[in-house]
This record gives C-alpha cells, sequence and structure tokens, in this order.
C-alpha cells in the first residue's frame, strides 16, 4: 500500500512538472501571454507543490514562506523584474525544503541550503531517473516481459479496427492524415531547451533534496583567547574609538547641519559625497569589534564600565550612520536623485538597525542565530517592498519636481538621465508639461513622455502587459488627456541638444513664430 502511494505520488510529480512546461510553453509562443506567463507559472508551481507534499502545509515556517513567494508572484504581475523573480525562488526554495528540517536553525545555514539545492537543480532529473532505473531493475525487465505478450493481440485488433473504421469514416482519416502530417515547430530548437527548463525548476520543488551536512553558525558565546584581546585592552579600545567617533560626529555636526562654516576651498557636495561610504563601512567594522571582543557570556561583556562604553559606542555608530545618510541627501540637493542613491540610502538604515540589534543581543544576551535572523528578515523585507516600487520613477519624480527649472531648490533638470530611464520617467514627464517652465524644457518633456509612452502601449499591445504599465498609461491620458492619445515615437535625439527649432522639428511642430518688433519711438533725422 505504501508502495503504491509511493508510486502514485512520483507520478503525480511527474506529471505536473511536464505540464508545468507545457503550459509555459503554451503561454509564451502560442498564447502569447508575455510577461504574465512567469507570475502564472509561479503560482502554478506553488499549488502543485502544496498538493504534491503536503506536508508544506503542515508546517507554519513552510506556509509563510510560500505565502510570501505567492507575494512575490504577485510583484511579477505588478512590476516584473528580476528581483520579484529571484525572490519567488528563494521563499518557495524555502518553503519546499523546510518539511525536511527538525527545525528552522539560522539564514546562515539556509542561505548554504537554498545555494546547493539551486545547484543540483540542475542535474536533479536525472539523478532521479538514474535511481529509478537502478530501484527493481530484474522485477522491472520480468514485468515487462510478462506484459509484451499480452499487449500483442489488443495492439494488432485495434490497428485493424481503427483502419477499417478510417475507410469509412472520413473525420477519422482526417485525424490519421494530420497526425501523420506533423512536424516539429520551426522554433523548436529554441521550444525544447526551454521547456527542459521549466521542467527543472518545477522538478527542483516537486522533488526537492535538502543538504544536511553546512557550515555551522559562529556562536559568539564566552569568551575567545585572541592575542591582545584582555578586558583592559578591550576598555582602553573603547574610550579611545568613543574620542576618535565623538570628534568625526561633531565635525558633521557643524558642518551638515550648518552650525560653522566650511574650510575654504571646499564646498558642501564635495564634503559629502568624500564622507559618506567610508563612514558606513566604519561602521560596519564596529559592528565586528563588538561581535568578536564583546561576545554575551564574555568577561569583557559582563564589567559594568565596558558595557556603559559599548551603548556610547554603539549610539555614536547609529549617528555616524545617520551623518552618512544626511551626506548623501546633500549629495542629491546637488547633483539630483537615482536608483542607486535610494539603494544606498536603504542600505544605510540596513546598516543602522543592524548596530542596534548587535547592542541588543549584547545586552540580552542573545544568541548569533537570533542576530543573524533578524538582520535576515529586515534586509528580505526591504527588498520584498522594493520589488513592487520602480525606484526609477521615484527619482524621476523628486527629480522633476525639486528641478530649477520649475522653481525647485534641487539640482538643474538632467535629461540625459531622464531620457535614460524610459517608461520609468513616464508619468513624471506628463506633469513636468502641464508646469511652468523654460520652452527647452516642455519640448524635452513632450518628446521623452512620447518616446516612452509609444514604447509602453506597444509593450502592452505586444503581451507584455503589467499592472503598473496600465495605470501609467490611465495617469499620463488623464493628466494629458486628448494630447496623449496617439502619442509618436520620435526616436533617439541627442540629450545634450537644447536648440528650440530643433526640437520643434523633431516633435513635428511649425517653427515658433518671432515676436514682431517695436515700432520705434522716434523718426529718424531728416538729412
Amino acid at each position: 500500500m505504501v508502495g503504491l502511494q509511493r508510486r502514485g505520488s512520483f507520478l503525480f510529480k511527474l506529471g505536473g512538472a511536464f505540464g508545468a512546461a507545457a503550459f509555459m510553453d503554451a503561454t509564451l509562443f502560442s498564447w502569447e501571454v508575455g510577461w504574465m506567463a512567469f507570475a502564472a507559472l509561479q503560482l502554478l508551481l506553488l499549488v502543485l507543490a502544496a498538493a504534491a507534499r503536503p506536508a508544506i502545509l503542515r508546517r507554519p515556517a513552510a506556509r509563510t514562506s510560500f505565502a510570501l513567494a505567492g507575494i512575490a508572484a504577485l510583484a511579477m504581475i505588478i512590476d516584473p523584474g528580476l528581483l520579484a523573480w529571484c525572490l519567488f525562488w528563494l521563499f518557495a526554495g524555502l518553503g519546499t525544503l523546510m518539511p525536511a528540517a527538525a527545525r528552522f536553525g539560522d539564514a546562515w545555514g539556509w542561505s548554504q541550503r537554498l545555494i546547493l539545492h539551486a545547484l543540483r537543480a540542475g542535474i536533479a532529473p536525472l539523478l532521479d531517473l538514474r535511481r529509478l532505473i537502478r530501484v527493481s531493475p530484474r522485477r522491472g525487465r520480468g514485468q515487462l516481459r510478462r506484459a509484451l505478450p499480452q499487449l500483442v493481440l489488443p495492439l494488432i485488433g485495434s490497428g485493424v479496427i481503427l483502419g477499417l473504421f478510417a475507410s469509412a469514416n472520413p473525420v477519422i482519416e482526417n485525424w490519421f492524415d494530420q497526425a501523420l502530417a506533423l512536424t516539429p515547430p520551426d522554433d523548436w530548437f529554441v521550444r525544447f531547451p526551454l521547456g527542459a527548463v521549466w521542467f527543472t525548476m518545477a522538478w527542483s520543488l516537486l522533488r526537492p533534496r535538502m543538504s544536511r551536512r553546512v557550515l555551522g553558525t559562529f556562536d559568539g558565546r564566552g569568551d575567545l583567547a585572541l592575542p591582545g584581546v584582555t578586558p583592559a585592552s578591550v576598555q582602553l579600545s573603547l574610550i579611545a574609538f568613543n574620542a576618535l567617533f565623538a570628534l568625526q560626529n561633531a565635525m558633521d555636526l557643524l558642518w551638515l547641519w550648518g552650525l560653522a562654516p566650511l574650510p575654504k576651498g571646499m564646498t558642501l557636495a564635495e564634503y559629502a559625497h568624500r564622507g559618506a561610504y567610508p563612514l558606513v563601512v566604519t561602521a560596519l567594522l564596529a559592528a565586528g569589534f563588538v561581535l568578536v571582543a564583546l561576545r554575551p557570556g564574555s568577561t569583557t561583556a559582563t564589567m559594568p564600565l565596558v558595557r556603559r562604553l559599548v551603548i556610547v559606542w554603539i549610539a555614536q555608530n547609529v549617528l555616524l550612520v545617520g551623518n552618512a545618510a544626511l551626506r548623501t541627501m546633500d549629495y542629491i540637493a546637488a547633483y539630483s536623485l537615482t536608483e542607486l542613491r535610494i539603494a544606498a540610502l536603504l542600505w544605510m538604515a540596513l546598516v543602522a538597525l543592524g548596530l542596534a540589534l548587535v547592542m541588543w543581543r549584547l545586552l540580552r544576551g542573545k544568541s548569533a542565530a537570533w542576530l543573524i535572523n533578524t538582520n535576515a528578515a529586515a534586509a528580505l523585507a526591504v527588498l520584498l517592498g522594493c520589488s513592487f516600487v520602480d525606484l526609477n520613477s521615484v527619482a524621476a519624480r523628486y527629480n522633476i519636481a525639486h528641478a530649477r527649472e520649475v522653481g525647485g531648490g534641487g539640482a538643474a533638470l538632467d535629461i540625459c538621465h531622464l531620457q535614460g530611464m524610459g517608461v520609468s520617467a513616464l508619468t513624471a514627464l506628463a506633469q513636468l508639461e502641464q508646469r511652468p517652465a523654460p520652452e527647452p524644457i516642455h519640448l524635452w518633456a513632450q518628446l521623452l513622455r512620447e518616446n516612452a509612452q509609444a514604447r509602453l502601449t506597444r509593450d502592452l499591445a505586444e503581451y507584455r502587459w503589467s499592472v503598473l504599465g496600465a495605470l501609467r498609461l490611465a495617469e499620463v491620458r488623464a493628466t494629458l488627456r486628448k494630447d496623449a492619445l496617439n502619442p509618436a515615437d520620435h526616436g533617439w535625439i541627442d540629450c545634450t541638444h537644447r536648440d528650440v527649432t530643433e526640437l520643434r522639428g523633431a516633435l513635428g511642430l511649425e517653427p515658433a513664430i518671432p515676436a514682431p518688433a517695436a515700432p520705434a519711438l522716434t523718426r529718424p533725422a531728416k538729412p
């Protein structure tokens, strides 16, 4: 009975993997669904994995991982991207492996298991096929030898009857003709390898194999004998480090907050840009020092003076990271906002949170696994949130709202940057067209908006549909009304051009009519 259940489960997984591969092939090449096919595949795989492996639904942690994978698949519907795709496979991999683990452990061990699982996924179907062939070869050959004589009469008889029916029924005859006329599709060299990829992805969730041996987590408790690291040296180090950090933070407070003028020859943008990232690295080194030299349960961690110094030092590190973020904001005010600068600010926020968690671990005696899991959860939460947000669109809206040309207090508008953003800047460009600005800026806004809108309209019509794309198009049409119904693609134009006549010509507009000359106020003198 158990053997039949296992065989049925294996056949269900095999059929599910082939079904998922056939579904992706049909949605991409026959139905031409486009981007939505990837989200549909992800949701289908979650349902198949939950049905084939009921243990997933019995484990709360596995259910949570699958729910997060579903959220990542939803992000693929809203705004398809590589980040959402990778997050889906991370959460789905966690959920499908968790039933085989006695306890969760920590993110360090699971990151190793996921890497090994991904590396093994490419050859897992071949390994399972070899295992299936070697299970019971003699019994399999005996069953086949006994079954062949029994199949001769049904096969020959069915063939004769079908032949007679085909000669008497033109419909059946047409079926035979169509079946014999079948040929591989012209793009088989693309579809077959892709089908193998989809099958492999499905198989990795339906029949996973978790690696038992991984590198253990460094617990980080008790005294650790290191040359030169003694309670006295740690205490002196903390006093010296606090003094140095106090000096750096004092200079940042004076200059970044405008309490004192900068040294001659240095601008605020230069001071802000040069110091942001090294300060964050300094804070990370400080966290490493606390983890190694002041481990929970160690002699240094129990000394009251050392604990107070650590609290002050961590607080100064958090202030240091805050000042680094402020430096980045000052640099943004001088040179505009970009996707990478948004990512840098988010990373700094995670570093500040990590420092606070290091201090909390020291004060409360938390384990290293708790520290790793908490930081990993915070990072994944930020990444999952970013998968729903187009950071380039955020940057475009910010830059246009604060541009110097529209009365803002920020940097001059970077047309080349907006041109490189493409569809992400569409709604911001439409809003720029409605704001008072110099004519070259208005012409560039219309030019870039029409190019981006034409591209987005073409993408939506060619099965690259997404919720965010449809919402963008609707917002632009609501903002500009009839002027945005039939956009034209004007092609690429050098973003450094500012000549009004050239820009109007690119848009197909009439040249600007010069204003008539004012009449002379005095008559010319008579000769």
